[in-house]
């Protein structure tokens, strides 16, 4: 895995990082409304797959952000050149399984190669997984339309941030989308969240554009 040491001596928020990560539950999280009405538009008329276009915009819109890409390893900060996300795929009998995805490409490109990663993974059917220091966790509920969202964490805690988004709903005329983080507060602010939901409505942008 590509990744760096973070100096922690020189490191702005060292006195932030070492309170919350001393912290029983050092996360925190936030669901926003995200307007997405041009996008659903624009997938219509290309038939493209909305959970693998969100997937995309979100993953690319986390990965822009540096404090995103970071990870505490061993009591120190690590940042990954970039990250892979790992969202959930649903099988036949109810459950689901996990696939992991690069979004470092053009969209098309990655809409071609996500769908064949989703059969191999619904081929090995299966939650386990050797590495995900890097990974981000993305998950969605699709069955519903909801204001907050509680997230399982593990014991000690982990430092990737989660994402997921429920069902898309019409209000006044634009369909908006319930998007939810969930993040380690010892490597991201408000501030960092914030930058996280602008560059998704630039990514959603780019898509809708092509």
């Amino acid at each position: 895995m590509n990744y760096k040491y973070v100096d922690m001596d020189a490191y702005k928020r060292k006195e932030h990082f070492e309170y919350f990560n001393s912290l029983a539950y050092p996360y925190v999280g936030v669901t926003v409304n995200a307007d997405i009405t041009e996008l659903l538009e624009k997938l219509r008329k290309k038939e493209f797959p909305f959970f693998l276009t969100v997937c995309y915009c979100v993953s690319r819109a986390a990965d822009s952000v540096p404090e995103f890409r970071q990870r505490i390893k061993d009591g120190q900060i690590v940042e990954f050149e970039h990250c892979r996300t790992s969202h959930t795929v649903a099988l036949e009998d109810g459950t689901y399984c996990y696939c992991d995805l690069e979004s470092a490409k053009p969209f098309e490109d990655y809409i071609a190669y996500a769908v064949r990663e989703q059969e191999k993974a619904k081929e090995e059917a299966t939650i386990h997984e050797e590495e995900n220091l890097d990974k981000i966790f993305i998950s969605t509920v699709p069955w519903l339309s909801y204001t907050s969202l509680i997230q399982p964490v593990p014991v000690p805690a982990d430092s990737n941030p989660r994402i997921t988004w429920g069902k898309y709903f019409q209000q006044e005329g634009r369909a908006l989308l319930p998007l939810s983080l969930l993040c380690h507060h010892a490597l991201i602010d408000g501030l960092h969240i914030a930058q996280f939901y602008d560059q998704f409505n630039k990514e959603i942008s780019a898509v809708t554009g092509l």
